[in-house]
């Protein structure tokens, strides 16, 4: 830090040095010039004086500036370095939550696949569930229209035979009534009564 110090004196007093030497060589050159109708001596001591003032103020000034200005740069240089390590920082950590964004994305697909393959496992389980009942409810509907018809057979043989019989009975006694006449029917009142008499 302290060389550096000297070298900016250094660099300052070579200035101020060529700057006075550039001051004194011009007014050498002017006061032989005065002679042929130059400038005179009191407007190039004016001017050396100037010349002087302003390299004393322009030193002062760059004393009192260059420490402010080095300062300003160099908290900017900082600045900037810092606001790219953040960038950066922040590059990174979008970068993070990108690639875990994605995971997130991927795990949510497979397990949105994982839930559609269970729901049509589901379904397809419901579906013979279903199926197994409608088949079991067909063949119990079968087996009662079997014993239904079983059943309705059984009562439409019965009453066909009622019929039959009750027919037969119909012609028999209206054949019986036909051909016995009346002494047919004394003949087998007194037959019937010798029975019960002999039977007692």
């Amino acid at each position: 830090m302290r060389c550096g110090a000297m070298n900016g004196l250094w660099v300052r007093g070579a200035l101020l040095g060529g700057v006075a030497g550039l001051a004194l060589a011009g007014a050498a050159w002017a006061s032989e010039a005065g002679g042929h109708g130059g400038i005179d001596a009191a407007k190039l001591n004016d001017l050396l004086w100037r010349t002087v003032n302003f390299v004393i103020f322009a030193g002062i000034l760059y004393k009192l500036a260059a420490k402010p200005i080095k300062e300003f740069f160099a908290s900017r240089k900082n600045t900037i370095g810092q606001e790219l390590q953040d960038l950066e920082g922040q590059k990174i950590s979008v970068q993070k939550a990108l690639k875990e964004a994605k995971a997130q994305l991927a795990a949510v697909a497979a397990e949105r696949e994982q839930i559609i393959q269970q729901y049509i496992a589901e379904g397809e389980a419901e579906k013979a569930k279903i199926l197994a009942k409608a088949e079991q409810s067909a063949q119990r509907l079968k087996d009662m229209a079997v014993v239904t018809i079983e059943a309705e057979t059984k009562k439409a043989a019965a009453d066909l035979k009622r019929e039959i019989v009750e027919t037969a009975v119909q012609l028999s006694e209206q054949l019986i009534k036909e051909r016995i006449v009346a002494e047919d029917q004394q003949r087998l009142v007194d037959d019937y009564l010798a029975k019960v008499v002999e039977a007692h």
